[in-house]
This record gives structure tokens, sequence and C-alpha cells, in this order.
């Protein structure tokens, strides 16, 4: 005979478990439905299995979380991969990937976006393509043909009719934008269609050549940094995967989903949405870098390295420029890197190393303060 929800409230309570794993043996304990025996024979599994994986007192877990991750990794590869089948999008990935995350570099290798849209253009391929020409950064040379005049001291842009229907822009915006950005004469043709004339405010070949070159850095629509926009049909819905990030600027745009919109720039993530979407990110990161190798850690390993390298506040580097050169112990800091540098500074300032930490204690030659070494006995 089943037990009644008062019963399973009143034997889960008295548990002493974190309240997400009681919350979801109640869950599940509901849904299936069980007999006093059998709840009683669930909870002391549940018991056993929290307590097996619970951190043993005096556990060198810092140690078994270098290991656990930095074994496996001299088994991953050095190349750059296609992303999620998307030929024309290239990502870095394996022990380079790695390397980006631990070392929070502010702009990765090859920073990419998965943008998922609201259901109206999700559903519609032409509602996608258009929000697709509004992110991607639009040049010149996407449009026109530049010829240099040099007969008559000017540049003369023709542009792609067909291109410009497709990217919505008009050649009076083209010239606008062109006269705000360059701070010269732009002027739209009334001889030739779809021609524009940008006349340097000195007559000079000099001049002309750096308009020239100039003008190639123009972003005339679209978000600067995104190169590149690929439309990609998952399941029933459109997604954009893009080159380049920029989260802040995309998320503003009408029609992206923000709920579901995500960036492989961990840096962007911390500025957007604060340090506690950093550290998730840089778990998903750091796992998803493992397993497309075929790898499995244990997520408490990364988590540990996650919790470590953002429990500050902001997002530092294990390296000499953030976690490793921040201990406390001068002889830890020493062992990692520029050992000279770091026992000069302590010498100078008179520094004391307490030895409390695996590193200081192996260098002078003294048991770890871990296991059997962090019991003390004392006689009387």
């Amino acid at each position: 005979m089943t037990i009644s929800e008062a019963t399973i409230d009143s034997m889960i309570s008295q548990l002493d478990l974190p309240k997400n794993i009681m919350k979801t043996l109640r869950d599940d304990v509901m849904k299936v439905g069980v007999t006093k025996k059998e709840l009683e024979d669930i909870i002391e599994r549940v018991k056993d299995s929290y307590e097996y994986a619970c951190v043993e007192p005096c556990e060198a877990v810092g140690v078994v979380s270098a290991q656990s991750i930095g074994e496996p990794g001299t088994q991953m590869t050095m190349r750059t991969f296609h992303y999620a089948g998307v030929a024309e999008i290239n990502v870095t990935l394996g022990l380079p990937r790695l390397i980006e995350i631990v070392d929070a570099r502010k702009q990765p290798s090859t920073p990419m976006m998965t943008i998922a849209l609201e259901e109206e253009y999700a559903t519609d391929r032409d509602k996608a393509r258009k929000l697709a020409w509004e992110i991607e950064a639009t040049h010149i040379e996407h449009l026109a043909d530049i010829t240099t005049d040099l007969a008559n001291m000017q540049l003369v842009i023709d542009l792609h009719e067909k291109t410009l229907l497709h990217r919505s822009l008009k050649p009076d915006e083209i010239a606008d934008k062109l006269h705000e950005e360059l701070g010269v004469m732009v002027k739209v043709s009334e001889t030739v269609a779809n021609q524009i004339i940008v006349i340097p405010s000195a007559p000079s070949y000099r001049e002309l050549l750096q308009l020239a070159k100039n003008i190639h850095f123009i972003t005339l629509k679209g978000i600067e940094g995104i190169k590149r926009v690929v439309i990609r049909k998952d399941g029933e819905e459109y997604t954009l995967y893009t080159e380049g990030s920029k989260l802040k600027e995309v998320l503003q745009i009408e029609g992206t989903d923000a709920t579901r919109t995500y960036t492989n720039n961990i840096g962007e993530i911390f500025e957007v949405f604060g340090i506690e979407a950093a550290r998730n990110s840089i778990i998903k990161e750091a796992t998803d870098t493992l397993a497309e190798q075929g790898l499995t850690v244990d997520i408490r390993h990364i988590m540990l390295v996650s919790d470590i390298m953002c429990c500050d506040g902001e997002v530092k580097q294990i390296g000499r420029h953030g976690i490793s050169g921040e201990k406390a112990s001068v002889f830890a800091r020493a062992a990692f890197e520029v050992t000279v540098t770091h026992l000069l500074d302590a010498g100078m300032r008179g520094d004391r190393d307490e030895l409390n930490g695996v590193t200081e204690n192996i260098i002078v030659g003294q048991p770890i303060k871990l296991g059997t070494g962090d019991v003390h006995l004392v006689t009387r």
C-alpha cells in the first residue's frame, strides 16, 4: 500500500541532506508512488550515495582536481574544428580552448555566438534572414566595386543593385553614412544609377589613397565585430551562428531571444550578466571542450576550478597574474613562475611564510598538512 504525501514529507524532512537532494527525492517518490518499506530503502540508498560522494576530511581536493583535469588534457588534440556542422564557421576546441578558459582570456581566438530567435522569427526564414542582416557587419566591399579616378581626384563607388535589395540599403543612406564617418564630400551620381562619388577635402594623390583605405573600415549596417552570420535550421526553428561576438549589442536587437542566446566569450558574459553567469559559463565551456574530445571529468573538479577563478567577484586566470600570483605563501608563488623575483621581493619586504599549503611544505621537506599530516599528537 502506497503511503500518503504527509508521511513522505515527514520522513524526507528528517534527513540531514542538502535541500536540492531532498526536493528531487520527494518529487521522484511522489511521481512513482511507493510503500513505506520501499521509501525506507530508497532513503537509505540516497544517504549512502550522498556520504560516498562527500569529500573526506583533509582530502587534497585541489591536487586531485588538477590531476583529474590535467591528465586527460594531455590526450587532447590541438586543431581548430568546424562548429556544429556549420562549415563556414571555425571554432577553437581541444587543448588550446581549455588553456583559453583557465587563462581567462579577454578575447577568445575564435569568438562566436549562437543566437536563438523569438517564435515569429524562428519559424520564418525570410524574417530570420532579415534579422541576420541587422546583426552582420556590412562593409563597402560587400556592396560595391570601388574605383580610384585619378583624373578627377575622386573615388567612384558602383553599388550592386541586388545586394542593396537583399540588405535593405539605399544609395542615399550609404552616402550619408560615408559623409558622417569620413568627413568629406559624398554625393550620389545623378547620371549613373547606384553610383556614389567621394571627393577628398584636399585634391591630392596621397589624400585619395588614404580615403580609399579608410572607407573599408566603415560599418554601414549591423554590429561591428560580427564578421559573418550563418542561418541553420535546428529542428523546427532557425538559429543564427555568428563569427565574432557582441553579446550586449545583439541582445538589444528585436527578435533575438535573450534567454537562449549564448556566446563562448566568458568575459562578455561576465560584463553583461555578472559573476554567477560567468562561473556557469566556465563550467559549461570546460565540460563541453572535454566532452567533445571524448573525455569525461567529474564536474566537481571543474566546478572547483571555476569557483576559485570567480570567488573574488571577477574572473581571474589561474596563472601568475591571477590565482597563483596572489597566493599568501611566498614559496608557493615562487614555485610557479619567476622564482627569483618572488624570493627577492619577499626578502626585501621581510615576508613570513606560515607553511600551511602543499607546495611550501614539500619545498622545505616537511609532511604536508593533509591526511595524517594534519593530525598532531600531544603527550602529557
